[in-house]
């Protein structure tokens, strides 16, 4: 077994990889999450999905590429340049709602919306109002992070703000998870 992915790689990847790099955007999810990613959203069909931090799309493709076509997704970034290349490749998909919006504010403004599957790939929801965006999180749901692993782009300090993060999930009773020292680094948790 190796670690390439090779199956199935949606076609918008592609193009929205291209663009990405042509933006000179460094901070995608790389492509074993975002396989991780689409894995799992095949698994909550006829479900509510929420992404904090779409950036270009890349991950967005793939998590559209396994949802079913009775599933919705949300996905909010605050860069309109980068939400135009999202929109450019996935804005035809009417499961898709892009956003957007400072993260602080969606999710003041949504906090009473339930979902079933939570992406958090931005400082809010991860970092910043994480007790409310778990309170979104409906039971059985997933709430999905990446980049717990030491990355080249870290400030100063942010090892410690992941060490924290990691040590107040583990921490919850409402909450099972698994850690995994793959890709950038995923944490997986389930709401009991």
């Amino acid at each position: 077994m190796t670690d390439e992915i090779t199956q199935n790689i949606p076609q918008t990847y592609f193009e929205i990889d291209k663009a990405t790099k042509d933006c000179g955007f460094t901070m995608s999810s790389e492509i074993k999450t975002c396989s991780l990613l689409r894995t799992l959203a095949a698994s909550k069909p006829s479900s509510k999905f929420l992404e904090l931090g779409t950036g270009t799309g890349l991950s967005t493709a793939w998590i559209l590429d396994g949802m079913d076509k009775d599933s919705t997704i949300v996905s909010f970034d605050n860069d309109e340049s980068l939400l135009k290349i999202a929109h450019t490749f996935l804005g035809n998909d009417c499961r898709l709602n892009l956003v957007k919006s400072d993260g602080e504010d969606w999710v003041k403004a949504n906090v009473g919306h339930k979902f079933d599957y939570i992406f958090a790939d931005t400082w809010h929801g991860k970092y910043l109002l994480l007790d409310e965006v778990l309170a979104m999180l409906n039971k059985g749901g997933f709430y999905i992070i990446d980049d717990m692993l030491p990355q080249p782009n870290w400030p100063d300090g942010h090892h410690q703000k992941a060490t924290d993060l990691v040590q107040y999930l583990e921490k919850r009773e409402d909450l099972l998870l698994v850690k995994q020292e793959w890709a950038s680094g995923i944490i997986v948790a389930v709401k009991k």
